[in-house]
């Protein structure tokens, strides 16, 4: 009889620390599947409630390459609390830790050790938002409060004692990288970029520090998109504006979100008349908002989150040897967490953690 592989995944949940995260990321799935389980705004209330139901305490981590769960106080399979919040069938690309190796799992992804680029520093902001957010909601006790303060300080000792963040390459000066290797140089070029949030911010700033000559910032909200094009010395538009910009752009970045594709094939075909260098699309949204199809018209160059992989891992060699530090912190951080929670169970400790105690960064 063939093992079950929900069971083979189910490790740890026996050493004492009631933990588990479930979810998918970068390396279990492709961006195709991981938009399926994004998290929505008009959603959000709706999942949690569900996941609730399954757990005294409950984290949602969800970004460009991840959606996870955590959970303390777990009642019940875990795989099956998840498929049952996004009620889509997602089991095979799941995985599922308990335990310490839940918290080990958790401290690794706040110390930028498990991102698609090693090292990033985004993360840790993110995983500090998702913390904070459970937090008010009132959705963290003892245990989750405690796990998700000790990530972030083992995160924070790791920036600052490993080295391995400096001249990190991010998600966006990775998509800035691709966009060169199709023009040779972005020196006199025209970026468009399609959204206003903080990662839109970070592509922009690498455009012109490659030499892009003229950006132009398109948004939902033409108030944010001014923000934004006003620190980098660029042109900002409403949505509406974004076909009849189109055909002046070299290189598009789409970083946004929106419950439908906002550039499909008919549209860069259209932008695509008359010009005689291509155009290089990038969606490093999730879900994505360029059509895939677009990659069929002539002279248009579509990329996504998952085309990344080769900067990626030139970035990984370059800090291959900062790693074995980086893995010392995270475990020393983890067996904090052990001994802190061997103390609480045996009455030693309150059984309460105040959600807000953490320093910023």
């Amino acid at each position: 009889m063939g093992r079950c592989p929900t069971a083979l995944r189910l490790r740890g949940a026996t050493d004492g620390l009631d933990l588990a995260v479930v979810g998918l990321n970068h390396k279990t799935t492709p961006v195709a599947v991981r938009e399926r389980a994004t998290v929505r705004d008009d959603e959000r209330g709706a999942l949690l409630s569900h996941l609730r139901r399954h757990a005294h305490e409950v984290m949602l981590l969800s970004t460009c390459n991840r959606t996870e769960v955590y959970l303390a106080g777990v009642q019940g399979d875990p795989l099956s609390a998840f498929e049952g919040a996004w009620g889509v069938a997602l089991r095979p690309h799941l995985y599922v830790h308990q335990g310490v190796r839940a918290a080990d799992h958790l401290y690794r992804v706040a110390a930028g050790l498990d991102s698609l680029v090693i090292g990033e520093t985004q993360i840790q902001g993110q995983v500090k938002r998702a913390w904070q957010d459970a937090s008010s909601r009132g959705d963290t006790s003892a245990l989750l409060n405690k796990a998700a303060q000790g990530a972030l300080a083992s995160g924070k000792k790791v920036r600052h004692q490993t080295g391995l963040n400096d001249n990190v390459v991010s998600v966006s000066s990775a998509a800035v990288q691709l966009a060169g290797t199709v023009f040779g140089s972005l020196e006199g070029r025209t970026a468009l970029i399609v959204g206003a949030g903080e990662t839109a911010e970070l592509t922009l700033t690498h455009l012109r520090a490659a030499g892009v000559k003229d950006v132009i910032v398109v948004n939902r909200t033409e108030e944010r998109a001014r923000l934004l094009a006003d620190k980098v010395g660029g042109r900002a538009c409403a949505s509406e504006m974004l076909h009849t910009l189109l055909p002046e752009a070299d290189v598009v970045i789409a970083s946004s979100a929106a419950p439908h594709y906002v550039l499909r094939p008919e549209g860069v075909r259209e932008a695509m008349r008359g010009r005689v260098s291509p155009m290089f699309l990038i969606d490093i949204s999730l879900p994505r908002i360029i059509d895939p199809a677009v990659a069929e018209v002539s002279g248009a160059h579509l990329y996504n989150l998952d085309d990344l992989e080769s900067i990626v891992q030139r970035n990984l060699a370059m800090r291959g040897e900062l790693l074995p530090q980086a893995e010392a912190i995270i475990g020393a951080g983890v067996a904090d967490l052990e001994r802190w929670n061997a103390f609480r169970e045996s009455g030693r400790l309150p059984q309460s953690t105040p959600g807000h105690g953490l320093a910023s960064d």
